[in-house]
């Protein structure tokens, strides 16, 4: 039996089991994934998240979902590795590099009581061509298109934020069934890497509500990088004002969103649950 410490932390309910890894290595992360996440028989959460060394980077992330898929970024997630490397000791400072599937990400920590309380973080540029979403449609971007999905006709618009997102704006999201429409999305043909769905309603020029089916993992309280996207979208479909605050209402919490042609500045708080160890 080998002993694995581990941090439960969350981000607006979006919760992982964070393990560092600077010293030690885990073997098949997938498998420990699938065991983990488990609400009854294990530690709970939405996945695992791996905090190790970088040749280009403070740190490095590695994402894994609680159906064992590797992620390529999770922005819930990264808010808390940057409050893990500062709290823990691993890399002392206010602005740190932590490197993703996605690329590296630039990182700004708030910092209370020598503890960090909130983490802005740089995304980077939001992706809009078909092929980077990717999703299998023509055209330089995919804004209010028409589709046919599982024979009902949807307004899509899609986002790269590092990862795919499909948003749907729609009057009340919380009357969606989401459960039974967000696997139609996530494994529907036209996204070839599955997709996360955002339903999102507008409730000003400031704000919206999103719920959101992540693949891999289905419906989550949160999703920074959905968060993003959403954001995004609502401003391409004229909802929202570039360069302005967006908050983003979600079911486990809310997110600040900034977006321009150039970056994406998600800013939220990051949360330590509990520490613990496994035997496995």
């Amino acid at each position: 039996m080998e002993r694995l410490e581990f941090t439960k932390m969350h981000g607006c309910g979006n919760d992982y089991v964070y393990f560092d890894c600077f010293d030690r290595q885990i073997n098949s992360p997938e498998t420990l994934a699938v065991t983990l996440s488990d609400r009854h028989y294990g530690v709970g959460g939405d996945g695992i998240i791996l905090i190790g060394k970088s040749e280009i980077a403070d740190a490095e992330m590695r994402i894994f979902n609680l159906d064992g898929s590797e992620g390529t970024m999770c922005g819930n997630g990264i808010r808390c590795v940057g409050k893990y490397l500062y709290d823990s000791g691993r890399v002392k400072k206010d602005e740190l590099t932590v490197e993703t599937k996605s690329g590296i990400k630039y990182l700004k920590l708030t910092v209370e009581n020598d503890k960090v309380v909130l983490v802005s973080v740089n995304m980077g540029k939001a992706g809009l061509a078909p092929a980077n979403v990717p999703v299998l449609l023509e055209g330089e971007s995919v804004i209010d298109r028409k589709v046919n999905v599982n024979g009902e006709d949807y307004n899509i618009t899609c986002v790269s934020m590092g990862n795919p997102h499909c948003i749907i704006f729609c009057e009340d999201v919380d009357a969606i069934e989401l459960a039974k429409i967000g696997p139609h999305f996530e494994f529907n043909p036209m996204f070839p890497e599955r997709v996360n769905t955002e339903f999102v309603s507008i409730v000003d020029e400031h704000t919206i509500k999103m719920r959101v089916w992540e693949r891999g993992s289905g419906e989550t309280l949160a999703c920074g990088t959905g968060a993003c996207a959403s954001a995004v979208a609502a401003t391409l479909n004229g909802f929202c004002k570039k360069g302005e605050d967006v908050r983003v209402i979600l079911a486990g919490g809310e997110l600040t969103i900034n977006y321009t042609d150039e970056r994406v500045i998600m800013t939220g708080a990051a949360e330590k649950v509990f520490e613990g160890f496994v035997e496995v």
